[in-house]
């Protein structure tokens, strides 16, 4: 094995969850003892058409979809650490996703187990257990395309004989370990987990073996890991509901009260912006039985993370965490430089992009753009787009005053392209363009209001007024 690889000998690791495994529960499970974190299951058609973003404000690696939600965020803390999994049915796609996030993650990993219908409806998850071909096909692809460890997760089939099959032809495509969740496709959590399959899996195959699915009644403590370790021969031990409600299983000085490992997983919920929803779903799975306590109530009533902050008494950690991500904004921002106007052809070009978050709610540079046009008397700005065809990105050119104006940068949507336009004419003729902190000018606050007292943006209005061709703004 090369040096710095990844190994998935003798470790313990979070197994992937689906809305548990996001960056918080990971960092929390790498502070409590566990060698590797699983991401949760990122379904490839949708990561395929995310663009990779380095955050510098949350200092992380964002995968952001057309739609603007962080599908996979991770950082430098996990990243020789963190194990990306997807759910694929698609051998290319499923290596343009892995070469995707290859910079940024430890190994790859499919999910060959999930028995949920979001997962099996389009054939992935544990449907893949009937089509060996197509596991064998997505496997080599990953194998001989990234430089990565490969690895999959499957579950047990209905005998032991095809069970062992089926991994020793996952063994000859060349990954480096092996997952089983030691039940049936049909079977649930409450069914207990079969330690025997397991076992005779390992003593079948070279490679790792990860054992998972101990935790209803095998793994309560750090102490029981490798006690359902020597129960299934494992090489390793994937543990899954018992790190969701106590991740400090992972610790040898476990476990800790859960009121404790709460308030650390929060923390990293407000570092790392995590979405309030998510924060709130972990924080109930790990209250369990307690989550109609006083406590429990009022995590299920707050909205936001300043308000899960306030339930669990850090406030000022909220507060304080959130002045200093936003000086670290303005830092980024004073210190950028001045971007440099180069000429492509009759097309005046500067690498912009619209972000969203700098400018208020209602506010856009088109607006201002527009504005600026009619005080001027000039003809309405015109939009011309083109889309590239390998990863179906935007980009838009202005003409104002007939000067054409685009940014060199591409855009995941038709909206945010024009916007980066508009943004590049207005720098170009140091109009304002209405960002947060901007000297206030003047230019649209009347016809916002006249706007909204219409129920439509301005952009809208003009729009179903001048240029019928041209998508709206919403």
């Amino acid at each position: 094995m090369m040096a710095g690889r990844l190994s998935f000998r003798n470790i313990t690791a979070l197994a992937p969850m689906v809305r548990v495994g996001t960056l918080p529960m990971r960092l929390l499970a790498l502070d409590y003892g566990a060698d590797v974190v699983y991401c949760e299951e990122l379904i490839d058609i949708k990561m395929a058409q995310c663009q990779r973003v380095v955050n510098e404000v949350l200092e992380t690696v964002d995968f952001v979809a057309p739609d603007d939600r962080v599908m996979f965020r991770t950082c430098e803390r996990e990243k020789d650490s963190v194990v990306f999994q997807m759910g694929t049915a698609d051998p290319d796609r499923a290596l343009i996703v892995a070469r995707l996030v290859e910079k940024d993650v430890a190994a790859i990993d499919v999910n060959m187990g999930c028995p949920k219908e979001y997962s099996t409806k389009g054939g992935m998850g544990a449907a893949l257990l009937s089509d060996p071909d197509k596991i064998e096909a997505i496997l080599r692809k990953l194998v001989s395309g990234v430089s990565l460890p490969v690895t999959c997760k499957i579950r047990i089939l209905p005998s032991l004989e095809e069970t062992i099959s089926l991994v020793q032809r996952i063994e000859k495509t060349g990954v480096t370990a092996v997952a089983v969740h030691g039940r049936f496709k049909e079977e649930r959590p409450r069914h207990p987990v079969h330690c025997d399959y397991i076992q005779a899996v390992s003593q079948a195959v070279s490679i790792p073996v990860i054992a998972n699915g101990g935790s209803l009644d095998l793994v309560k403590t750090n102490a029981d890991i490798e006690e359902f370790r020597k129960a299934t021969g494992a090489s390793s031990v994937m543990l899954a509901r018992s790190a969701m409600w106590n991740a400090s299983v992972f610790s040898s000085r476990g476990p800790f009260p859960v009121e404790e490992v709460m308030e650390e997983y929060l923390k990293y919920a407000i570092r790392y912006n995590n979405h309030a929803f998510n924060t709130k779903y972990c924080l109930c799975q790990m209250l369990r039985d307690k989550v109609e306590s006083p406590l429990g109530k009022q995590l299920q009533a707050a909205q936001t993370n300043a308000e899960i902050s306030e339930a669990y008494g850090l406030q000022e950690f909220y507060q304080q965490t959130q002045k200093q991500l936003q000086t670290k904004r303005d830092a980024l921002q004073s210190s950028s430089q001045p971007e440099r106007l180069v000429m492509d052809g009759d097309v005046t070009t500067m690498a912009v992009k619209f972000e969203r978050r700098e400018y208020p709610p209602h506010i856009t540079p088109k607006m201002f753009l527009l504005e600026w046009s009619r005080k001027e008397k000039l003809e309405q700005p015109l939009y011309e787009m083109v889309q590239r065809s390998q990863d179906r990105a935007f980009q838009a050119t202005v003409t104002v005053a007939e000067k054409k104006y685009r940014s060199s940068l591409w855009e995941k949507s038709k909206k945010f392209a024009e916007q980066a336009a508009a943004i590049v004419c207005l720098r170009v003729l140091e109009i304002p363009e209405g960002r947060i902190g901007e000297e206030d000018s003047g230019l649209v606050c009347k016809r916002k209001r006249e706007a909204k007292m219409n129920g439509t943006t301005e952009e809208e209005g003009s729009n179903k007024r001048h240029i019928a061709d041209i998508k709206q703004e919403t």
